[in-house]
């Protein structure tokens, strides 16, 4: 495969205008999935704590 320079330089060119845009979406989605950790954290210190010792409530079942 015999490709010129201008080739070479429009695809360097083009790599890098795709990974300027994947790594502003990596961003965003880093945001979004810190925010929605902070609400569930927020959304769990909220709820009433479970016992921590004995026979009762020491054990959470959740199905989904």
């Amino acid at each position: 495969m015999d490709m010129s320079v201008e080739s070479a330089v429009s695809v360097a060119i083009s790599l890098q205008g795709y990974n300027a845009a994947q790594e502003q979406q990596n961003v965003l989605l880093r945001k979004v999935l810190d925010s929605q950790a902070q609400t569930i954290a927020s959304i769990m210190d909220s709820m009433p704590k479970l016992a921590t010792f004995g026979p009762v409530g020491t054990q959470l079942h959740v199905t989904a």
